[in-house]
């Protein structure tokens, strides 16, 4: 699961290498300097991506992914509050709902990934058995 879920990551933070005028919008506008958070975020989405694809370090990476995907949910909130367009394009309330289902989805993943939920959900189901 971590080399598949790896990849798209290192696609898209090289993506933010390659055309970084299509990202630099959506920083939100209090952050400041927003080509240096599109290819600062873009070279964590390329170490997180490489990161949970190595079975030895996925863990980690897989930790801190989680906290990545939450801050970078930054953007796509300011997207969502000032009508920013991504690549020309201006997502509708659903296009955006979606997009906030697929980041929680993809921060349940790596909370798994990152052994977050291990022993919690089954320490708890034995003592209740008991």
């Amino acid at each position: 699961m971590g080399f598949l879920l790896g990849i798209p990551f290192v696609w898209i933070g090289y993506d933010h290498f390659l055309r970084p005028e299509i990202f630099d919008p959506i920083v939100p506008s209090y952050l400041g300097f927003p080509r240096f958070w599109t290819l600062f975020s873009g070279l964590l989405e390329i170490l997180l991506g490489i990161g949970i694809m190595i079975p030895f370090s996925r863990r980690m990476a897989a930790r801190i992914l989680t906290l990545f995907l939450l801050f970078v949910y930054l953007a796509n909130l300011n997207m969502w509050l000032n009508d920013v367009p991504f690549n020309g394009t201006l997502l509708s309330q659903n296009g955006h709902l979606i997009r906030f289902l697929v980041q929680c989805v993809l921060i349940l993943i790596t909370l798994w990934l990152a052994e977050f939920f291990k022993g919690k959900f089954i320490k708890g189901s034995k003592e209740k058995m008991s």
